[in-house]
């Protein structure tokens, strides 16, 4: 049986922060990062972005110490026992740690009657699956509006292929974005030479001799060679319900609840990343996030914390994308059910929109506009009522 000071299971980049977070304490202690996938932690935002856009593959791998690491891939963990310390995995191995960290991020959602074929796209295989489809002069439908669908479909079109873009919203990003920058954004796509199919509900998909029939819930059939899906994560908890460590609500995120030390209710384990749900002091709310700063800055903390720090987490995470020449970072609660406020400079080509409740800026999303997410923190973390002519011209760039 091995034993390690230090057990991460995960492979992702939350992983390899937290490796690293905790060298920064310990030196010497012995770390194993368990990873399903038979890849080293990579940066997993390039899938769907610099990777299409030139960038090495060479340099998409993650950081991490350089003694003292054993990376035991192509497994996964099978089985939790707290009581022993020790976790079984798939292979058949008995891992023994002093301490733990849940870094087990979140699996995708799949569409109950879609074929073996589509590719929920999540990882560098799916990258490499998506590469050797290209160049074919293939067709290839996209289901998804939200993040994962625009940077994919955005990607595949830079790259000269034919997309056309299928979802049940409004608009592109509807869920994040008030409906008339969604809706605006259905024009940009299609002026990019996206097919964008908004408001279609696909039902089931068809395999045909020459690829496949998507059929929305109006009958609306949608020819294709190819499909990507990307229509969220759940956070992957099996393992930790099972060993009885707490899981929140599905209100307060649903993952692996953590206190502000990223503790878990078990002894001696801890959670961060996709799959951790806690407690946001600034947003005074449960939540659990699934974007990179967040993944990066929580598992550092998980790895100091696992090495003695006790310093807490208050991190306030933001969020970026890059959608053809339009890009924006975003911080905060984004929810176009709360009130909005847009200050353009140039209407959906630069400027910022504030998420209100009860006069109080929830969130803030940079559209075109850099260098502002501390100043959009400290208005959050603020809670002063403003109103809209008070935010006018509020941040220097908008």
């Amino acid at each position: 049986m091995d034993s390690f000071d230090y057990l991460i299971i995960g492979g992702g980049m939350t992983a390899a922060a937290a490796a690293l977070g905790i060298r920064e304490l310990d030196a010497g202690g012995s770390i194993a990062l368990l990873g399903d996938e038979p890849h080293p932690p990579y940066d997993r935002p390039d899938l769907s972005k610099k990777l299409w856009l030139g960038k090495s593959e060479d340099k998409v791998w993650r950081k991490l110490p350089d003694k003292g690491l054993t990376l035991l891939l192509s497994d996964r963990a099978a089985a939790l026992d707290p009581a022993r310390s020790q976790v079984l995995t798939a292979g058949g191995n008995t891992l023994h740690y002093h301490k733990l960290l849940l870094a087990t991020g979140g699996v995708p959602r799949k569409l109950p009657f879609a074929p073996d074929e589509v590719v929920y796209f999540r990882t560098l295989d799916d990258y490499h699956t998506l590469r050797r489809w290209t160049g074919q002069g293939k067709r290839f439908g996209v289901i998804g509006g939200g993040f994962i669908g625009s940077e994919i479909t955005a990607a595949l079109t830079l790259t000269g292929e034919k997309v056309v873009m299928v979802f049940p919203e409004v608009g592109i990003g509807a869920r994040l974005f008030p409906t008339d920058l969604a809706t605006h954004l259905n024009e940009y796509y299609r002026q990019k030479g996206v097919e964008v199919l908004a408001g279609l509900e696909i039902q089931s998909i068809d395999r045909r001799k020459d690829g496949f029939v998507m059929v929305a819930k109006d009958g609306q059939e949608v020819m294709v060679d190819h499909i990507i899906a990307g229509i969220g994560i759940r956070p992957n908890t099996s393992l930790a319900e099972a060993a009885g460590v707490t899981i929140a609500d599905s209100q307060n995120g649903g993952g692996i609840q953590v206190d502000e030390h990223l503790r878990t209710n078990l002894p001696n384990i801890y959670a961060a990343g996709d799959v951790a749900s806690f407690y946001n002091p600034v947003l005074k709310r449960w939540t659990r996030v699934e974007h990179e700063d967040n993944a990066l800055s929580m598992g550092q903390a998980a790895g100091a914390a696992m090495a003695g720090s006790e310093q807490a987490y208050t991190h306030q995470s933001f969020f970026y994308s890059d959608l053809f020449d339009l890009g924006y970072e975003a911080v905060g609660e984004l929810d176009p059910r709360l009130d909005t406020y847009a200050d353009w400079v140039d209407p959906y080509r630069q400027g910022v929109i504030y998420y209100l409740k009860d006069g109080l800026v929830r969130g803030v999303l940079l559209w075109n506009t850099w260098g502002q997410l501390d100043p959009a923190r400290r208005l959050i973390a603020a809670a002063q009522p403003l109103t809209p002519a008070q935010l006018k011209g509020y941040l220097p760039e908008a």
